[in-house]
């Protein structure tokens, strides 16, 4: 594409509403992990600008976003001892970004079940909810993540700061109430952020502020941890790069709806990847395609990765100067402003339906969202995709069964060109069919073995019919090896016709066909058909 005035124009507009948009929701993330908002500044900046540069989505902008902040803070409070092994994580998870891309992946990161994202990212808006509840009551942040939040919360409704809730209320006020003909001018959690602020430093003096906040560039934070730390910090970290992945890949999605342009996917995973090993490095706090950022800055204009990068240098421009004025600011504005971003973030869309969807996937959702808010981050997602996936079996195996063919074919019928097949019993079936159509996995397999374990003993021939099967995975083709053990044992001849591709290199290798002679494995079912009478001897 040719960079023009009109670009460069789009651009600057995009990055830098982007950054006004951001910044408040920022600052709140950095004070919600524990790590300060120079963490999250830190982590914007890193990987907003990496993967602007090297990602494959141009017009996405990426930083410090919820589900990361809040996936950061539970594995500081759970998995690690020290803010250097917190960083590690950070660090391995975006070099898994790196390896995920560079090993083409990417696309298949986008297909986490729906019912998986909605429950966690639910659990998400949750959590974030629960944490800022604390500081929306003018109490200090307790430890133990959301289950804390919820044991603190007596104590903070007994002994309510007056003057934080106030300026909470306002900016909260301001975030859901602010015209959206007039967010374009002015966005709605800057103004809320810039109103509680005011309260606080005008009238509302008494209220908790953010505090000292280090400025200028930041410095070299990595230590190299223990060997024994590398194990325990893989499991937190797969998770990390895995939401960080997704997250970015669904953002990618949306600019593409917007621009009607094409992602990379790959490309993009190594983007983020690399822009989240520079924020461990440095003491950042772990990045993602951020959606609201990146729809704010193509309704604004930007067009290119330009406008990415900008944001990214407008936000480290902030930060060399920007500590004198960010410490006076209260934590219930920045509680305000991130209960919004909360309730936002849970997917109201699904769970308004939870009652009319499917029982399984309501089941997987509400199971995911659980395990998010009251157990962890990490167990959520690895018990959301185990039960998604036996979910999405138990429909594999009722589509997989419904196009398998079990049948008794009739003399009169299969040998009606051949009178001397034909016996005196007119209802006489004695070869049975058995058709597979499509593709057949694990899924169906046991039950394949029960259903027509029966129909095979019933006759004394049957004909495995492959023509129409496109796919067998290493189960399936091992379900068609005992069938024929059934059939062997049941004294009833079997034949294997129309095999061909990828079906008949899996039943080779496999060696499936080893009881059924070369002489019945043929490609036709006239062939079969020649091969059927000559085993029934007439």
């Amino acid at each position: 594409m040719k960079y023009d005035p009109a670009n460069l124009r789009g651009d600057l507009s995009g990055g830098v509403t982007s950054m006004i948009v951001s910044l408040p929701i920022v600052l709140g993330l950095g004070v919600a992990s524990g790590m300060g908002p120079s963490a999250a500044l830190y982590g914007t900046i890193a990987v907003g600008l990496f993967a602007a540069v090297f990602g494959g989505t141009p017009t996405q902008v990426s930083g410090a976003t919820a589900p990361m902040t809040v996936a950061m803070a539970t594995i500081i409070a759970s998995h690690v001892g020290s803010l250097s092994e917190a960083l590690t994580v950070v660090v391995l998870a975006g070099l898994m970004q790196v390896l995920l891309g560079v090993m083409g992946v990417g696309r298949f990161v986008a297909y986490t079940p729906h019912t998986v994202i909605s429950g966690f990212m639910s659990g998400i808006g949750v959590i974030l909810m629960l944490i800022q509840s604390l500081p929306f009551l003018g109490s200090p942040a307790a430890l133990g993540g959301p289950v804390g939040a919820i044991r603190a919360l007596p104590e903070a409704l007994r002994n309510i700061d007056g003057s934080a809730l106030a300026i909470a209320m306002t900016s909260l006020a301001i975030g859901i109430l602010w015209p959206r003909r007039l967010g374009k001018l002015l966005p709605a959690p800057l103004v809320a952020l810039v109103a509680g602020t005011l309260l606080g430093v005008l009238w509302l003096k008494d209220a908790p502020v953010i505090g000292h906040v280090p400025t200028g560039l930041p410095m070299l934070q990595f230590e190299m941890p223990s060997f024994a730390f590398f194990a325990i910090a893989l499991q937190p970290a797969v998770i990390l790069a895995l939401l960080g992945s997704v997250d970015s890949l669904l953002t990618s999605l949306v600019a593409d709806s917007l621009t009607a342009t094409q992602h990379k996917p790959n490309r993009e995973l190594v983007g983020q990847g690399i822009g989240n090993m520079v924020s461990g490095l440095f003491g950042g706090l772990p990045g993602a395609g951020a959606t609201p950022g990146t729809v704010t800055n193509i309704r604004a204009g930007g067009v290119t990765r330009a406008s990415g990068a900008l944001r990214a240098l407008l936000m480290l421009a902030l930060t060399l100067g920007l500590g004198r004025y960010v410490e006076p600011i209260p934590l219930a504005a920045l509680a305000g402003v991130l209960m919004k971003v909360g309730w936002d973030i849970i997917d109201w869309h699904m769970l308004a339906r939870v009652h009319r969807i499917p029982f399984e996937h309501a089941f997987v959702i509400l199971l995911t969202l659980g395990f998010t808010v009251f157990v962890d981050l990490i167990v959520a997602v690895a018990i959301g995709l185990i039960a998604a996936g036996m979910v999405h079996a138990r429909q594999l195996e009722q589509l997989e069964l419904d196009s398998v063919v079990s049948v008794p074919i009739l003399d009169r019928t299969f040998f009606a060109e051949r009178e001397d097949q034909v016996g005196s019993d007119p209802f006489s079936a004695r070869v049975g069919l058995v058709a597979l159509k499509g593709n057949f996995t694990v899924a169906s397999s046991h039950k394949l073995v029960r259903v027509i374990s029966e129909d095979i003993k019933d006759h004394e021939v049957v004909i495995f019919d492959f023509t129409d099967a496109r796919y067998l995975d290493d189960s399936a083709a091992m379900v068609i090896e005992q069938l024929i053990d059934v059939a062997s044992r049941e004294s009833t001849a079997c034949i294997a016709t129309g095999l061909s591709g990828s079906v008949e290199e899996t039943i080779r290798a496999l060696d499936v066909l080893h009881a059924v002679p070369e002489s019945h494995q043929v490609l036709t079912m006239d062939e079969a058909r020649e091969v059927a009478g000559k085993l029934l001897g007439r």
